[in-house]
């Protein structure tokens, strides 16, 4: 069964409006779609925004001053100075702070009434069914295909509406995925548009290709709003509709999308009842089993014989590791003759990305016992062992 916001509104109602919060929000008070009563939607509304960067900026500052009752926030990450360009929660003052503890600052200066929730982690397939659970509505402000994945997946599991967003140097585009729309039927989920991720090659990020600032403030606004619409049940919200946005045209166009039926992540014979679905949408990508640092740690602990690759350069390895063989992905086809084909090889990077693409050459290379550490060294010290440097 999908989610209803109004149905969760319900489950956990907000108190009457204060004298206070009638004066704050009298340009939604006389809106009728709105209301006293819609306000109190959104007083009830709990939100999670996965991801404080350049979509979650503006998302969460609009959703804040809209009144939205409790905001979670999901980064693992700090402020850098390279942020400030788009992410506008963040200030000069912030560089090096969590960005989850500048987001709550900034959002509790905004709006005294917010009650926030901080969850300083890096969104996992592991642990996105837990943080999601508490939430209605999950808007994903992230820059890479994992957590996409995750999400996707989570909020298939849990019924819970994902609002979606992504952008790449001037283009961005968003959708809701997960969600029931208008005409009562179950819209498409975002692996109904990409059901598996692309090759670890073709992946690229912001600090990649770059971005030009103001774009992510758009479809984080779009986001924002969607977010709303589905509180409120007024509208026609982005169910089975992607956006496409391109700023250079100042162009807006939509694709109808549809539900695939035999979808890995939402598909009719699915048991979606199952938590496992989840952990076993994501334990294979490319063809490359994904091991989780817990469960790499637990096997270590054990005494079992694992081969840990770690294939970053040699500058990287200095600043920060776990251990094991060093062979930079570059030198690996030179250096298989150092690798033991019996042996099973786990192959770790920084976030998992260039091991995922060691493990997918050591695959055609003849290697058949092989492992890719998911969320690489970041993952590890986020939730194995915090003394190792995040860099």
């Amino acid at each position: 069964m999908q989610s209803d916001p109004k149905h969760d509104n319900r489950a956990h109602a907000a108190p009457p409006l204060t004298p206070e919060e009638m004066d704050r929000y009298a340009r939604h008070l006389t809106l009728p779609q709105v209301g006293a009563e819609g306000q109190q939607k959104l007083k009830a509304a709990r939100i999670l925004c996965v991801g404080a960067g350049g979509l979650g900026s503006p998302a969460l500052l609009y959703l804040a001053a809209a009144g939205v009752g409790t905001l979670g926030i999901v980064d693992a990450d700090v402020v850098d100075a390279s942020n400030l360009q788009r992410q506008v929660l963040h200030g000069a003052n912030d560089v090096g702070r969590a960005k989850t503890d500048s987001s709550a600052e900034r959002l509790r200066a905004l709006n005294p009434h917010l009650s926030l929730q901080l969850h300083h982690v890096r969104l996992t397939h592991a642990n996105a069914l837990e943080i999601f659970a508490d939430y209605d509505i999950i808007l994903d402000g992230t820059d890479n295909f994992a957590a996409r994945y995750a999400i996707s997946d989570a909020c298939v599991q849990l019924g819970k509406p994902h609002v979606y967003a992504a952008v790449d140097r001037f283009e961005g585009q968003t959708s809701v995925f997960a969600a029931v729309g208008t005409d009562g039927k179950r819209g498409p989920c975002y692996r109904c548009l990409h059901p598996a991720p692309p090759p670890p090659e073709s992946m690229r990020s912001c600090n990649d290709v770059g971005v030009l600032g103001v774009l992510p403030g758009v479809l984080g606004l779009i986001q924002a709003t969607e977010t709303l619409k589905l509180i409120l049940g007024c509208g026609e919200p982005l169910i089975a509709r992607l956006l496409l946005f391109d700023a250079l045209a100042m162009r807006f166009r939509e694709i109808v999308l549809r539900r695939n039926p035999n979808c890995s992540g939402c598909g009719d014979t699915l048991a979606l009842a199952k938590t496992s679905t989840v952990k076993d949408n994501m334990s294979m990508v490319n063809g490359i089993p994904q091991i989780t640092p817990a469960e790499l740690k637990r096997r270590l602990d054990a005494g079992e014989t694992l081969c840990v690759l770690d294939v970053r350069e040699p500058h990287e390895f200095a600043r920060a590791q776990i251990g094991g063989t060093l062979i930079p992905l570059n030198d690996l086809p030179q250096r298989l003759h150092e690798l033991d084909r019996s042996q099973e090889i786990v192959v770790h990077c920084k976030m998992g990305g260039r091991s995922q693409k060691a493990a997918e050459f050591l695959a055609q290379a003849g290697f058949t016992r092989l492992h890719n550490l998911a969320g690489g060294i970041l993952a590890w010290s986020e939730t194995v062992d915090p003394s190792v440097p995040k860099y």
